[in-house]
């Protein structure tokens, strides 16, 4: 649910890229999942932190923490933040490293992302390697 304080950010395409939340008197650039890109900066640079970032970090492998086992490797499908007093959520799906015929397994998570939703790390299970 997006706090109504939050004031959208968006690329000269009209494409949102974040929000840029107020924090005492600076501000705070905020990503699509709903954390925080910036430390408590001025306006112009939380504008900046943002047009940097940009979208293509969605792009990448992330890993999902589980309970029950290794962190599973996920892409990004959708980033649904709703709007001021909806909830949200972001789906992924299991990497299918490209392979048109491999089945895959949507999950949905809910918006802000909980910090089990990862950048992938160097030392992460590779996913296409056995043992």
């Amino acid at each position: 649910m997006i706090p109504a304080d939050w004031t959208p950010h968006r690329r000269d395409d009209g494409e949102l890229i974040g929000w840029i939340r107020p924090e005492g008197e600076h501000w705070v650039a905020m990503d699509l999942f709903g954390r925080p890109s910036s430390g408590a900066v001025e306006w112009l640079e939380a504008e900046e932190v943002l047009e940097q970032r940009g979208l293509s970090w969605l792009a990448e492998v992330w890993m999902l923490e589980r309970e029950d086992g290794e962190p599973l490797r996920v892409r990004i499908a959708e980033v649904t933040p709703g709007g001021v007093g909806e909830q949200g959520q972001v789906v992924v799906h299991t990497d299918d490293f490209g392979a048109i015929d491999v089945p895959y397994e949507r999950i949905a998570l809910p918006w802000p992302v909980p910090a089990t939703l990862r950048p992938r790390r160097p030392d992460d299970p590779d996913g296409r390697l056995f043992g």
